[in-house]
């Protein structure tokens, strides 16, 4: 725990993994540097403490919150895997508006 912040307890804790799923729920927006940065710094966690944390080395967190690397699946895995979160691909649909002409939204 960073030792800026006084240390929490459990139920403490927990209540801040519950609200950084909620945030990174609400902010799909959010770039992988962002959701990481954010997930890091809700848990109160310094680049050290979340790389011990994690077994991801403190070079990646912070190549990955700087944007300089997108880092391999398995890595992202470990660094979500914290807050319970995993690694998804989700499809975008295109807005009614932009969909090809003659194009009903019907199959």
């Amino acid at each position: 725990m960073d030792k800026r912040f006084k240390p929490l307890t459990l139920p403490e804790q927990l209540a801040l993994r519950r609200q950084a799923i909620q945030d990174v729920a609400a902010h799909p927006e959010w770039s992988l540097s962002e959701t990481i940065h954010h997930i890091r710094t809700s848990l109160r966690l310094t680049v050290p403490e979340f790389a011990q944390l994690t077994k991801v080395s403190a070079r990646t967190i912070k190549d990955l919150e700087a944007g300089r690397t997108s880092g391999t699946v398995q890595t992202v895995e470990s660094l979500l895997a914290v807050v319970g979160l995993r690694l998804g691909v989700q499809s975008q649909s295109k807005p009614q508006s932009e969909a090809p002409a003659g194009y009903s939204g019907t199959t």
